[in-house]
């Protein structure tokens, strides 16, 4: 297949002013976005690349604490009516001011991007009207009490409405259009291969340490580490954990490892009366959906040995989960423990549910877009197997493939993940376990289509809450009610690692993010 190289009128202008010289700075990253345009998918592959070019209105720090951004600050007017206050002085790459048309233009465009795999939506779905006071001064009615709405809007990609109106993803793709108000200037991106950005002299913020960056997409781990190790590459993200003793008695490489606020979980889909590739012990359809039981889904949590996973599977690079986000985050709900193996339990569960001898099952993950993430596969359908299901096949696929499917609802049994974005667990509530609604945008990642009106209630209510002790305590509480029916298999949340060579660090954090501004020159 014929590659393409796109490059920008932004890029040619860039150039012109500096001429182009090697990189200052090589990063090796093991996912690349499927679009440049910033609110196409709210993915960590995209989301990494989108915040090198783009601006948000808060900016997240390593443990996804809010500090100002593109917005200096917000008031709560009264419960459902806010005023934001952008900063002044910020300029597009093409020199164009930001103003408020350009954010409500933002907000409104998040919510129509077509075909989104992971769509921005339920972040602006809360959003009644928008009015504008001044260019730098905006408000926002919206249909309930909102207290979080800035960590809502604050994670949308702010984009130019001059460049931007009317155009499509594709458009951003082609570089016409890839105008931001971020670190980095784009260049070039050559699908597959690499991206090409320069620093922004404009750029309001702290000035990034390296110039001239290419990112280059190297999805294989092996390929990625041996990138390092020849000098081809400066730093490398998704570090295996087999690979982390020896990168870390390497002469002249560093590791950095960081907890992550990213869940990976095996969903059990409840999405149709007869679940894709589940069958009876002959291999016939089974009929009837068994993940409908809250009895069956429990019994394969109680299945999994989340401990093995992590020390053998993983290399200790994980921590066993039980919901879905760490104690460092607002909402996490203390005592609500993994839980634990046990496969005689599990037995018992299933034939209380009707399935004494268990049921066949096909288990699918990707293999390429976590750390271990086609072992871990494997090692679930032992497991899964040892408990007393009937494991007709496991399969691993390219996560651009993979992804895909597993958001139409092809698969029964499969592994996926959700990072943590902002400091409580509210989005991830709202995003993964919230009955899904395609028109009011809530539940966007509910693959498996549980729903639980009480659960969606206690949620809803809980985000109203203005107090955030009391907010979180809520979230805490719904938590609790949604996990009592085992909605997903929470397995662990991962850690994650970064080798480097020695004259540059990298500030990592629960976001998990590899962006060029982070990375600094050792003195």
């Amino acid at each position: 297949m014929r590659i393409r190289k796109i490059v920008t009128v932004g890029a040619i202008l860039a150039s012109t002013a500096m001429p182009a010289f090697a990189a200052d700075l090589t990063i090796g990253r093991a996912t690349e976005p499927s679009s440049i345009d910033p609110q196409f998918s709210r993915t960590g592959n995209n989301q990494m690349t989108a915040e090198l070019i783009f601006g948000r209105l808060v900016e997240f720090g390593p443990n996804l604490e809010l500090s100002p951004g593109l917005a200096t600050s917000w008031e709560a007017l009264d419960d459902t009516t806010w005023q934001i206050n952008l900063r002044e002085g910020v300029t597009f790459h093409d020199g164009s001011p930001l103003t408020a048309d350009d954010v409500m233009f933002s907000l409104e465009r998040t919510d129509e991007v077509p075909n989104s795999p992971a769509p921005f939506s339920d972040m602006v779905s809360n959003i009644a009207a928008m009015d504008k006071v001044d260019d730098l001064t905006f408000k926002i009615t919206t249909r309930t009490p909102a207290p979080r709405l800035i960590e809502d809007i604050g994670r949308v990609f702010i984009v130019s409405k001059t460049a931007a109106e009317g155009a499509t993803s594709e458009d951003f793709n082609s570089g016409q259009v890839t105008i931001g108000t971020g670190p980095y200037v784009f260049e070039s991106w050559t699908p597959g291969e690499t991206l090409q950005i320069q620093a922004y002299d404009g750029y309001w913020g702290e000035k990034p340490d390296f110039a001239d960056v290419d990112v280059r997409f190297i999805s294989n781990d092996a390929a990625r580490v041996a990138a390092l190790l020849s000098g081809e590459v400066d730093l490398i993200d998704a570090v295996p954990p087999t690979d982390v003793p020896r990168l870390s008695e390497t002469e002249g490489i560093r590791v950095i490892s960081a907890a992550s606020g990213r869940v990976v979980y095996l969903g059990l889909s409840m999405r149709f009366d007869e679940a894709p590739e589940v069958t009876d012990l002959d291999g016939n359809p089974l009929g009837d959906n068994p993940f409908r039981d809250a009895r069956v889904r429990k019994a394969v949590s109680h299945m999994i040995d989340r401990a093995l996973l992590v020390d053998r599977i993983l290399g200790g690079s994980g921590v066993p989960a039980g919901q879905l986000v760490p104690n460092v985050l607002g909402g996490h709900a203390q005592g609500l423990e993994p839980d634990p193996y046990d496969p005689e339990k599990a037995k018992q569960l299933l034939a209380e549910a009707g399935y004494p001898d268990g049921f066949g099952i096909t288990v699918y993950s990707s293999n390429n877009r976590l750390p271990g993430d086609a072992d871990v596969g494997q090692a679930l359908g032992q497991m899964l197997a040892r408990g007393g299901l009937q494991v007709n096949g496991i399969r691993t696929l390219p996560y651009n493939i993979y992804a895909k499917a597993a958001s139409a609802g092809d698969y029964s049994v499969f592994v996926f993940s959700l990072g943590s974005s902002t400091p409580s667990s509210a989005p991830n509530l709202m995003g993964l376990i919230h009955s899904h609604d395609k028109a009011t945008g809530k539940g966007p990642f509910n693959r498996v289509r549980y729903a639980n009106a009480h659960f969606d209630a206690a949620l809803e209510a809980a985000m109203q809450e203005f107090d955030t002790e009391k907010r979180n305590e809520l979230l805490a509480d719904a938590t609790r009610l949604a996990f009592a029916e085992t909605p997903i298999v929470p397995l662990y949340w991962q850690k994650v690692h970064w080798a480097m060579k020695d004259e540059i660090a990298y500030d990592g954090g629960l976001s998990e993010a590899t962006v060029a501004q982070n990375v600094t020159k050792v003195e």
